[in-house]
């Protein structure tokens, strides 16, 4: 899903979500050919029956109306995290009817994966913007899936930071998984996204959340993945992945403290396509998400996503092309830019088997006894 409009939602001036991070994973998968031959769907803005599934009505009337009163809005609008621009209920609208229309495209069976970079927008609540987020474009998504012939939707979010608005949509509607790996919430906002948290009464169980320390890397990070999410799923059987695919878990992201690479990001994708094939038939609904290292990170590691999701994957060693290198050269000379789309990282990982050897094997450990037995599995079982 892809429409230059897209990059008007624009915080404004040194916010960290800068929208050149998505012209610029445009521009990269468009040089190395990712994109050749690919129709790009232009969205649409969602209306305000489909927004107000999620959110309510008084907060739509806050948000259209911030521009012209921007300093007595309420409902988390006109913070530092959160700034009021011109046209922001136009804009964000846009992201949604974007991830709408990717939901769209698979629920008619005209694809099995779709793409929305723009999207991942989780941390907006039904009351109120936050972490960057107006509206939440991913539970607006898994919403519409839910009316539309699904009744059983897998939510993977690897964004470093909690998907506590998704998991707040859902948290009681046993029809919706929410698995989010983090890092843990004593160590970085939004602090929800404890192990501890399994669901209300009428779902308990279906969060799941995997608080890791700062400073994981790719290997731990995987490790994680694999000890807790391929089990869920089994158990669970989707028949659909919806996933936030934030990259602010980089070691290079100024916001955060994990220490993942783009070798362990492109790790990650081919896991979700991979999951997706095993549980959900192929059906795959790939959002963007965080990410502030908005020249050396963003870019590669979500072409590497659009690459897989159209099973068009590129080598790490992929040298980057010297027309977008130049570009960026021009524009800012004192950046180094990676010449390729790795890292130089070995973004391979050892199996958990059982074992507690530091930071992350506990935090394995806790979330699948929080959390396995509720869906018949055994937490201590390395084959479970």
């Amino acid at each position: 899903m892809w429409n230059s409009g897209l990059l008007d939602y624009d915080l404004g001036g040194s916010h960290p979500l800068n929208p050149v991070r998505l012209d610029l994973t445009i521009r990269l998968a468009t040089e190395l050919g990712v994109l050749d031959g690919v129709s790009l769907l232009v969205p649409e803005h969602a209306p305000e029956s489909e927004l107000l599934r999620v959110h309510s009505t008084d907060y739509l009337d806050a948000v259209k109306r911030a521009p012209d009163t921007p300093y007595d809005v309420g409902h988390g609008l006109g913070t530092d995290d959160n700034p009021v621009f011109e046209n922001m209920h136009e804009s964000a609208s846009l992201v949604v009817g974007s991830s709408l229309l990717a939901a769209r495209q698979i629920a008619s069976g005209r694809t099995s994966r779709a793409v929305n970079i723009a999207g991942g927008l989780h941390h907006a609540m039904r009351d109120n913007a936050a972490g960057f987020c107006v509206y939440n474009d991913c539970s607006i998504a898994i919403s519409w899936l839910l009316d539309n012939g699904f009744d059983r939707i897998a939510y993977i979010d690897t964004d470093v930071h909690h998907g506590d608005g998704v998991q707040a949509a859902f948290y009681d509607d046993p029809r919706v998984l929410t698995i989010s790996l983090h890092q843990h919430p004593m160590t970085l906002w939004p602090g929800t996204g404890l192990s501890t948290e399994i669901g209300g009464e009428h779902a308990f169980g279906g969060a799941v959340n995997l608080p890791l320390p700062p400073m994981t890397s790719d290997s731990g990070w995987l490790r994680a993945f694999d000890a807790v999410v391929p089990s869920l799923l089994g158990a669970f059987q989707p028949q659909i992945l919806v996933t936030q695919c934030g990259v602010d878990s980089h070691r290079d992201d100024p916001l955060a403290d994990l220490a993942l690479t783009v070798d362990g990001h492109r790790a990650i994708y081919l896991r979700l396509r991979e999951l997706a094939e095993r549980h959900s038939g192929g059906k795959w609904l790939a959002l963007g998400g965080g990410g502030y290292q908005l020249v050396r990170v963003v870019p590669r590691s979500w072409t590497h996503l659009l690459a897989i999701a159209l099973g068009r994957d590129l080598a790490p060693d992929t040298p980057m092309p010297q027309g977008w290198l130049k570009a960026v050269r021009s524009a800012a000379p004192q950046l180094v830019v990676p010449t390729t789309l790795s890292d130089g990282a070995d973004a391979t990982s050892r199996p958990w088997g059982g074992d507690s050897e530091h930071g992350v094997d506990e935090a394995i450990k806790q979330t699948r006894r929080a959390v396995f037995p509720l869906h018949g599995l055994d937490p201590d079982d390395p084959r479970d």
